[in-house]
């Protein structure tokens, strides 16, 4: 584990301009910015420095913020009240998805077929375990983590001691998955579907066609939401039947999804901004220029955070 002296990073505001989004006139505002390489312990030549760590997945444990940055192999946790950096952790090859569980954070390492176990309080490593081909995405259902294999078309039922349960089929390349109580739901990026499958044994419920090239889901406690990343758009799907219920229009690339009490928010990696969406509606209600290239989003309770892949930096609307 790497040094855990805590370091201020640096926030950057630019103006905001207007942007005409629809039907609807959105404000386009920005973000502010963390450049990524701040987070590098000083002393210490990584790749976060010299070319940036390809930031993709963040997360918040109910106290601290978390980044995984898929190229310098390494996740780091934040104080997300200061942006204060509080320490970095070496894990896999490509960590790429993160999964908050009790005391423990889970990462999902790509490159080098495993999950690595954390302990939330100080970021210590816990445990190493295998995983399937190209492991991408985490859920967990209550009891069990669910992880999606993106090489090889699967999705592994795991206990949380790191002994796969089952293995089960799915969709093309399987990116993300939610959890909505009884159910996990898995999209599935290359077969432009959503898959549904039984937590009790992973037994596939239905297929629900989708946009094209599905990529974020998250479940807001009625529905389940899909960001269709070459569709540009998100929809809204019921949990009961998987009916399709409404489409809206987003930014270019739409990938990573969150949820707050009234909202969900976007992030569009092509076209480099993150959107404020009515839950209800589907209206946008805010549209921010974020950094470049933004993939994973998180909500802390009071502020949304994003990863900046091309850009290797945070954007939040903290306010320093």
């Amino acid at each position: 584990m790497r040094s855990m002296a805590a370091t201020h990073i640096g926030l950057t505001t630019v103006l905001a301009g207007t942007m005409a989004l629809g039907v609807l006139h959105a404000q386009l505002r920005t973000l502010s910015e963390i450049p990524l390489p701040a987070l590098a312990p000083r002393g210490v030549s990584s790749l976060v420095t010299s070319r940036g760590g390809g930031p993709e997945a963040v997360t918040f444990d109910g106290k601290f913020l978390w980044v995984a940055e898929q190229f310098s192999n390494t996740v780091s946790r934040l104080n997300p009240l200061t942006a204060i950096r509080l320490g970095t952790v070496d894990v896999g090859e490509r960590p790429v998805a993160l999964l908050s569980v009790g005391t423990t954070l889970w990462v999902a390492n790509l490159g080098s077929h495993t999950l690595t176990k954390l302990r939330t309080s100080d970021g210590a490593v816990v445990g190493t375990f295998k995983a399937g081909d190209g492991p991408g995405g985490l859920a967990y259902d209550g009891v069990n983590l669910w992880v999606a294999n993106r090489n090889s078309d699967t999705i592994d039922k795991m206990s949380v001691d790191g002994n796969v349960l089952a293995t089960f089929k799915t969709g093309r390349r399987p990116l993300n998955l939610a959890y909505d109580g009884s159910n996990i739901w898995v999209t599935n990026n290359l077969a432009n579907t959503v898959s549904k499958h039984r937590a009790s044994d992973g037994g596939l419920l239905a297929t629900v066609a989708v946009g094209d090239g599905p990529f974020g889901i998250v479940y807001d406690g009625s529905s389940i939401w899909v960001s269709n990343y070459f569709g540009r758009s998100v929809m809204r799907i019921r949990p009961a039947d998987g009916a399709v219920v409404s489409t809206f229009p987003v930014g270019d690339g739409a990938a990573g999804l969150a949820v707050d009490p009234k909202n969900l928010w976007v992030a569009n990696n092509g076209s480099s901004s993150v959107m404020r969406l009515d839950r209800v509606t589907g209206s946008i209600l805010e549209t921010f220029s974020s950094g470049k290239g933004p993939f994973g989003i998180a909500f802390d309770g009071r502020h949304i955070w994003v990863t900046n892949f091309a850009s290797s930096s945070l954007s939040t609307n903290l306010v320093p």
